[in-house]
Parts: C-alpha cells; sequence; structure tokens
C-alpha cells in the first residue's frame, strides 16, 4: 500500500469521521445508491516468473497497446463498466454518467477522486442538469487507498493482463471484458473487495 506524501491527514479523518457518514444518511433519506467510482489505464505487459538465477523468457507481441476502463461499483456487489480507448476525457465521462442513470431507476451519490475530467466546467455543468439523478462527491487528495473500486483495478490488472498476455489489442480487450463480466454475475466477489481494511469504513 502506497501513500503519498501529499495526503493530508487531516482530511482524510474528515471523511472517514464527519463527510462520508454524512454521505451515508442523505443517501438513506433521498434512497439513492452509492456508488464508487474510478478509471484506469492497462497495456499489454505482464508477469512472469522463473526459477532463481534464470531470466525467464516469455513468448509475446512486439507491438505496444493497451486500453482504458471507467467503472463503479457498491457495497451491495453491483458493477457497472466501460472500456475504451481514447483519451480520458469528458466526453468520455459523460459517455458513461448517462449510461449509468439509464441503467439504475435510483438517484446515484457517485464517489470519486479529484481527477481533472471530474473537476471539469463540462461535466459539473451536466451534473448540474441531472442534480435529480446524480450527484458527485470528492474524496480527499491522493487518497486512492480510500475508494473500494481501487480494488477492482487490482483484480483487473491481476487476473487479466497479468495471467494473460493478449497478442493484439482487441483480444485484450476482449479478456477484460469477459473478466469483468463475470465479476457482474459475482456480487458476493465484489462486496469483498469492501472487506479490505482501507475501505472496510464503506461496507455498510
Amino acid at each position: 500500500m502506497r501513500r503519498a506524501y501529499e495526503q493530508d491527514p487531516k482530511a482524510v479523518k474528515q471523511w472517514l469521521e464527519v463527510d462520508y457518514p454524512a454521505i451515508v444518511k442523505l443517501a438513506k433519506q433521498e434512497g439513492t445508491e452509492i456508488h464508487w467510482g474510478d478509471e484506469m489505464g492497462l497495456d499489454q505487459t505482464g508477469r512472469s516468473y522463473g526459477k532463481r538465477g534464470q531470466t525467464p523468457v516469455v513468448p509475446g507481441t512486439g507491438q505496444r497497446f493497451g486500453c482504458n476502463l471507467i467503472s463503479t461499483l457498491t457495497n451491495h456487489g453491483t458493477l457497472y463498466f466501460k472500456l475504451f480507448t481514447q483519451t480520458f476525457n469528458g466526453n468520455v465521462m459523460l459517455d458513461f454518467l448517462r449510461r449509468l442513470i439509464r441503467q439504475i431507476p435510483k438517484k446515484v451519490f457517485l464517489i470519486v477522486d479529484k481527477h481533472p475530467v471530474h473537476l471539469s466546467a463540462k461535466v459539473n455543468r451536466w451534473l448540474e442538469q441531472h442534480a435529480e439523478r446524480i450527484r458527485m462527491f470528492l474524496l480527499p487528495s491522493y487518497s486512492p487507498e480510500l475508494n473500494s473500486d481501487e480494488l477492482l483495478n487490482h483484480d483487473v490488472k491481476a487476473n487479466t493482463v497479468g495471467r494473460k498476455r493478449a497478442k493484439t489489442k482487441f483480444e485484450m480487450i476482449e479478456n477484460v471484458r469477459r473478466h469483468l463480466r463475470r465479476r457482474q454475475r459475482q456480487p458476493e466477489v465484489v462486496q469483498r473487495f469492501f472487506c479490505e481494511k482501507h475501505v472496510a469504513y464503506a461496507a455498510q
């Protein structure tokens, strides 16, 4: 577990003891779902193993390729995701948010980090226009360990990119998509992400 020296312990304490409990209380009052969201980039590199003193030789393509993932999950085991190859920007974020509110009948409380796209005027204008359907809350800066969606990111990297060395971008995307769809059918696995000690505060 890495922790940035820029992290403000007071802000983290405020989040854990005041801000998040207030979000939970408001969610119960309004009958909303709390979703944790994040984005990450993936590439075709993975790990291998060999005998001590012997460099492992792993066959693979010499091409470089990758894809990006944006996802949300809940402590009830619900998971939504979108794979994309373009740069993460306001258009990508808004496309995902539109899909999210189409699929979820309840109002959504979405908790994310302070990525510049999340703070952009374009995204915030859209959120203001759809305030009856979705509201965004921001985690303290430099605090990824507080976001349960980071556990999904680790799961994807370990069990798709890390284990299956794709030969093409299409194969890589399909591997990731199959894994995420399997996780959507395994809500009990998604719920277990919330058992990790740094995010256990969000399990209930």
